[in-house]
């Protein structure tokens, strides 16, 4: 009859443990607290994902948060191998360019996956050809494969907080040194730096 108590004793604190250990250990990788001076946006950027997936994980009405406040952090589906290879392509196509044109590089690339009229991955956007040619001029030269600074890498985060907010760029060229017709009769979204983007 001990035994048996012992062994339902012992049971129940292994469970009453798993139940109060689980939900903490859930949390603590699903959850963020709010500290001074964050918002919804430096919060989204930080985890790279849009403000508004954020916000509606969080069922947030307003874009105000308050110290200590716990948000939910959703998964997001951008991998981490996806953002590298976007970081990549930034850093060959913005090299020297103002860090505005970094995020709207990063941001083309989004908008591409999203659109219709381009392949919806970013692995098939990046390596895409057309007509015999790869989309982005350093994937085809190989300076594609040199590691991006910590800019270009920022820049993705903010470009993915930024998603679903632009003017829906889909292409950017550099006007002084493009040789297509066709670029020049898109409609221009933003001039930054050296590059025009246009949709």
């Amino acid at each position: 009859m001990n035994k048996i108590k012992k062994l339902v004793i012992g049971s129940m604190l292994l469970l009453s443990s798993f139940f109060v250990m689980s939900p903490q250990s859930e949390a603590a990788g699903n959850t963020h607290r709010v500290q001074p001076g964050e918002t919804y946006w430096k919060i989204a950027n930080k985890y790279g994902m849009p403000t508004a997936y954020l916000k509606r994980a969080n069922n947030a009405m307003t874009n105000q948060v308050f110290i200590g406040q716990n948000l939910r952090i959703p998964n997001y589906q951008v991998s981490e191998a996806d953002k590298d290879l976007i970081a990549h392509i930034v850093h060959a196509e913005a090299k020297g360019e103002p860090y505005a044109g970094k995020v709207a590089v990063a941001t083309v690339i989004l908008n591409r996956v999203a659109s219709p009229d381009f392949p919806d991955t970013v692995k098939s956007v990046i390596y895409q050809k057309v007509n015999g040619h790869y989309a982005f001029t350093p994937v085809q030269d190989g300076s594609f494969n040199q590691e991006p600074d910590a800019a270009s890498r920022r820049a993705v985060n903010e470009a993915l907080a930024f998603r679903g907010q632009g003017n829906g760029s889909l292409f950017f060229y550099n006007p002084k040194t493009s040789v297509s017709d066709w670029i020049f009769s898109r409609q221009v979204t933003v001039t930054i730096g050296k590059h025009r983007f246009a949709k």
